[in-house]
Parts: C-alpha cells; structure tokens; sequence
C-alpha cells in the first residue's frame, strides 16, 4: 500500500478540476495537489468535445436562460448570471494565454456567432420581448435581431434558405460568441500543470473509500484499474469535481451537507455531418426552442464544433433515458445512489416527473429519419445520408429535497461544501464547463477564506480575473474595457 499526503486533491480530471488545480498553482505555487482521474486519460468524459455542445455558454443564443413568466414578460436574471461568469472564464483564459500557461486561442477556442432562431408567430413574438429586453444592458447591447428572412439569410443560410416564404421568423445574432474545445482545453491545463512542482497526476485510479479522521484530514483509497495496485492519500482539502460520478462520491464522503440530494442521469445524441460542401455554408451556433415536454437542457442547436481542429455540424442534443451516470459507467449507478435520506425525494421526483420520463424513452426509441426529420425543422435540406449519430456525454441532473412535494428536479449546477470548508463536490450539469472558473472561484473563496483574503491572493485574483470583486452588469465602463481584452487575446472579434 502505497501512502502519500498532499494539501489539495481533485478527483476527477475535466474542465473543473483542471481548473481550480490552475487557479490554486497560481495563487500559491507551492501548494501540493494530488489529481486523481479514474480513466487512463485527462477529459474524455463530459469534457470530451464530443460529448458537450463546446457552446461558450454566454445567454446569447440559448433561449432556455430567458424564459418567459406568467405574465407574458420575460426573465432575464439567469441570462445576466451566466453572462457574467463566462466573462470572468473569458478573462482567465485570457491571463493564462498571456503567461504563456495555455497555447495559442486557436488549440482550443473559435470566434463563432451566437445566434437564435425561432419560427411562428408566438415564438417571433417570445424572441423579439427577450431580445428588448436582453438589449437594453450592456451586456447585451451588442446583440442583432431581425425578422427580415434576407438579412437571416446572411447570417444562418443553411438554415433560411428554401424556407417557407409565408412562415415568421426571426433570429438574433451576437458576433463574439465562441465555440470551446473544453477537452483541449482541459487536457492543456493538466499539461502545465504536470510540469510544475508539487502536482501529480494519477490515472487509472478510482477512489474506492473517502474517510475524515479526527484530525479533519481525508484518508482517500485509491485502486488502479490496470495493475490493482492500491494507494492510500491523505489530504488537507478535498474537491469531487468528477462530472456525474461526483454524487456516489459526495454520498461516500457521509458530510451532512450532501443529504437529501440525488441524481437523474440523462443520456445523450447529436447528429453529425463532416462534409465539407455543406459545413462550410454554416458559422454559427444557433439554438432553437425546446419541444413542449422536452428537459431544458435539451434545447435543439445547430453547431459549428472544431474539435482538434477538424470542423463539422453537430445537431441535437437528443435526449435518452439511462441509468447510468457517467458514459463510461455502469447501469447500476442510479440504484446504487439510493439511500434513505434521498429515496422520499428520488420517489417524488420520479412521480411527479413521468411525462419527461416518457419523453426520454421516445427520444431514445426514433429511428434515423425521425431525428433527421427534426433536423429538417432548422435545415430544410438536410439529407439522411450526410449525417451520422454519435453519442455524447451523460448529464446527471440534480435532484434535492423540497418540503411542499418531497423532491424536486433542478437543471443547473451547484457546489456543496462542508462546513469546515475541507471538502467540496460539484453537481448538475449545463451551463457546466463555461462558467467553472466563475465557480471554482466561488469554492477558493468558501474553502479557503482565511487565504483568500490575504493581500497576496487578492491582488493575485485581479491580476487574473480583473473584474474580481466587482459587477459588470453595474459597471459598463469595466465591462467595455475587460471585453476588449479578452476579445483581442483570445482572438474573438
């Protein structure tokens, strides 16, 4: 058995963790941190750039951050939040292009216009009300929007040409957005972290029990899935940021703030086309409406992806129904999840949830026509054969205790932390991977507050994220100038 400490361990070796190790190396580079990944590679599960839609999720495009309230208006808060910690993840990657920590913007990020598309009267009305209402801010002050099928044309030709002249359409457009290759950019971060002192890399390790002793020191086992051999890690501070095995793990842990909560593992499908003749008319993400019944995070898109440089079209996400929380998991994830302190609010949600059940299973059960039908609902052209299925990424979306209907289903992501501040897991999904540095940011901060407030990691945080400790949405002047920053760096604009 081999026996090792460190101050810090990740679990998992995705966009969170390779995140916060960077964060923590550059604000203490002495810092001992142990990364801890149970595949024979770094980010080749939710991360992989194939399994997300690599949508620099900003609230450009996605229509599913504004959703539209009782009254008819529309709710722009989640759409503001998210804006503004993709600007904070924009500034980071920024700093560390500048440092010379990431390659050139290209390995990893592309300018790509975000645009929405919606057709019908009452959907043209829903995106004309977001978009008065997004547009007023600085924020979103840049934002395009026309009803004009020519000037669409212009912008998203796949999708507007050979369209029912009669029909209302309308689309926005915000020309910075970016598509991330957030495996590449995962897999640099763990390079340059592998070249610095005190990091290790472990792969092919599963934790296979997670125990706080008396001292408040975590005691990890470790078993490598390719020699048996085991290991045992004694950690200061501990961060389960591995993606949809993170609740299994958080349950492992026994800290009472991970009570109650669940999982409901969603699968996923996007169609792909690589033929250049038809991928070269599209530059853009453009996202759609979700069908009635559908999960929010199944909001249909049509995406340029450039992933290890090669380019292609990605549309879906189809949704499946799964058991399993990880793509390279096993089906008895879920009913291994079960415990007594979340079965009231698993039950619950499983009841009061079977028409997205059913939903599920029927999107899993269509045939290849049936999904290119959908397609055809954006690109009236599109051909069965110049498109192929691949399978993305599991989603486990978070399912937590509700006093009025004993569970209920949340679509997002959240960080449970224990109240001595030495263990952290992320849970949930989408907007995930585009706003970790906002949210490892935020656990620095929970986890580490003596430190944190120290000049030495104050001054650090504004050197790497500018806009720390400060509101863009309240400051338009900081927000103008931190935007012309990371546009130029990262080669955005």
């Amino acid at each position: 058995m081999i026996a090792k400490s460190a101050d810090v361990l990740l679990v998992g070796a995705g966009a969170m963790s390779t995140t916060l190790g960077m964060l923590l190396k550059q604000l203490d580079p002495n810092i001992n941190i142990v990364m801890v990944e149970r595949l024979g590679h770094v980010a080749h599960e939710s991360t992989d750039g194939w399994n997300n839609a690599g949508t620099g999720h900003a609230a450009y495009c996605e229509l599913n951050y504004t959703p539209k309230k009782a009254d008819g208006s529309i709710d722009t808060s989640k759409a503001f939040a998210i804006n503004s910690a993709f600007e904070v993840s924009l500034q980071f990657w920024s700093y560390l292009v500048k440092q010379g920590a990431l390659p050139k913007p290209e390995n990893f990020i592309h300018a790509t216009p975000h645009q929405s598309f919606v057709w019908g009267e009452d959907n043209v009305e829903f995106l004309r009300k977001r978009y008065e209402a997004l547009s007023k801010s600085a924020q979103f002050a840049d934002m395009e929007y026309s009803e004009d099928p020519h000037v669409l044309r212009e912008w998203m030709p796949l999708i507007v040409e050979n369209r029912d002249p009669m029909e209302p359409v309308a689309g926005t457009r915000v020309r910075y957005g970016a598509d991330v290759d957030f495996g590449s950019l995962a897999r640099n971060m763990s390079t340059h972290l592998e070249q610095q002192d005190n990091f290790e890399l472990l792969l092919s390790n599963s934790v296979t029990d997670l125990e706080q002793q008396e001292d408040g020191l975590w005691q990890v086992e470790l078993k490598n899935s390719k020699t048996g051999a085991e290991r045992t890690i004694t950690s200061r501070f501990v961060f389960l940021g591995a993606g949809g095995g993170a609740l299994p793990l958080l349950q492992l842990s026994g800290i009472p703030e991970g009570d109650g909560y669940g999982g409901f593992p969603v699968s996923g499908q996007w169609l792909v086309c690589k033929k250049p003749e038809i991928v070269d008319k599209h530059l853009a993400k453009v996202y759609g409406l979700a069908p009635i019944g559908a999960p929010p995070m199944s909001v249909p898109h049509l995406d340029t992806r450039i992933i290890s440089g090669q380019k292609a079209l990605l549309f879906g996400p189809f949704a499946g129904f799964t058991t399993k929380f990880l793509k390279q998991g096993s089906m008895l994830d879920l009913p291994k999840s079960l415990r007594i302190n979340n079965l009231v609010s698993m039950l619950s949600v499983g009841k009061n949830n079977m028409d997205l059940t059913r939903y599920l299973i029927s999107e899993a059960m269509q045939s290849h026509e049936e999904r290119v039908d959908s397609l055809r609902n954006f690109y009236p052209e599109a051909k069965n054969d110049d498109w192929e299925l691949a399978e993305a990424g599991q989603r486990v979306q978070i399912i937590k205790k509700d006093e009025e209907k004993g569970g209920k289903l949340e679509f997002g992501t959240e960080v449970i932390a224990s109240a001595d501040h030495t263990l952290a897991a992320l849970l949930g999904a989408s907007p995930g991977a585009s706003t970790a540095v906002n949210t490892m940011i935020d656990i620095v901060g929970r986890c580490f507050p003596e430190r944190m407030a120290t000049p030495e990691w104050q001054s650090k945080m504004k050197e790497m994220v500018p806009s720390y400790g400060e509101s863009l949405p309240d400051n338009p002047e900081l927000l103008k100038s931190v935007r012309q920053y990371t546009l130029s760096t990262l080669e955005l604009d």
